[in-house]
């Protein structure tokens, strides 16, 4: 008896650090790097989110929830919740719809695999500001080529009057950025599927769009769901550049996201308090909707 227990102590998984300090040492840098570049900016700006401050902060004011009221009654406050919901949608169906095609496509390929795969990776090492200025080239109603040819086609397109091609620009831009990364992620995801399961439907006889939907798509749900939360998380906040250098939130304010309408109400405009108000709103909606994917989205994700 007193044999097999010792065995089954030996045969523990559990990791015996041999110093009792080190594993706080092992954690302290990731703990240190996030004190101070989330947690410490996050309690500034609840903190001057309550203040009414001079813009050349040489005086400020404790007003409590007076920002957040008047934050949350301003019409183009409003306007920036409509456009945010409707762009951080669209980006991420657009963006993870059409890595997934490339992925189902790059998987069949035989040859050259790997310079498909490298050449599908490369934009996403292209920074925000350039992708959006490389979209503004291209689509420019003055000068750009593909803006050209829809003039040609008897599209009227011009993104810098109408409000509607300039949403269709950021978001083809912003989408276009990110199909790198879910390409990467959905290619990994596809090779982790057993060929055993898809080749056994085959010969049941299920053709090729039956076997996508029954078998493909449900054992890729886990990567889906990472990717639904990553892209939520890109679209409200890291889109900022590609807006700024596309449209700077114009025209009339279409394209003026809540994450582009904090930097132009702190920074432009120097209204420090509203400014730090909509920070917090931004990042409680954040926080709100991804425990609302994790509360209700992941019910529907299988872990086979």
């Amino acid at each position: 008896m007193a044999l097999s227990f010792r065995r089954r102590k030996s045969l523990s998984p559990r990791v015996v650090f041999p110093n009792r300090i080190l594993p706080y040492l092992l954690v302290a840098p990731q703990l240190a790097i996030t004190a101070v570049f989330f947690y410490w900016p996050a309690s500034q700006a609840l903190y001057q989110s309550a203040l009414r401050e001079d813009p050349f902060g040489l005086s400020s004011k404790f007003v409590w929830f007076d920002n957040f009221v008047r934050v949350l009654s301003d019409p183009n406050y409003v306007n920036s919740v409509q456009v945010t919901a409707v762009f951080s949608l669209a980006t991420a169906l657009v963006a993870m719809a059409v890595a997934l095609l490339l992925a189902v496509m790059a998987d069949k390929v035989i040859r050259g695999r790997g310079i498909y795969r490298t050449l599908m990776i490369w934009p996403y090492a292209v920074a925000p500001a350039i992708a959006g200025m490389l979209w503004l080239f291209l689509f420019n109603p003055s000068i750009g080529t593909l803006a050209y040819g829809l003039r040609w086609l008897g599209i009227a397109w011009n993104p810098l009057l109408d409000g509607g091609d300039a949403m269709v620009l950021v978001v083809a831009a912003a989408a276009w950025k990110q199909i790198s990364y879910n390409f990467l992620f959905f290619v990994a995801g596809l090779q982790a599927i057993p060929k055993t399961l898809i080749e056994a439907a085959a010969i049941d006889g299920a053709g090729e769009t039956k076997r996508f939907w029954t078998i493909i798509f449900p054992l890729l749900a886990p990567t889906t769901f990472f990717l639904l939360v990553i892209n939520t998380t890109y679209a409200f906040f890291d889109t900022f550049g590609i807006i700024h250098a596309v449209t700077g939130g114009g025209p009339g304010k279409a394209t003026e996201t809540l994450v582009y309408k904090v930097y132009n109400d702190g920074f432009v405009n120097l209204i420090l308090g509203d400014s730090a108000a909509q920070s917090v709103i931004l990042m409680a909606i954040v926080i709100a909707l991804t425990a609302f994917q994790f509360r209700f989205v992941e019910r529907k994700v299988h872990y086979g």
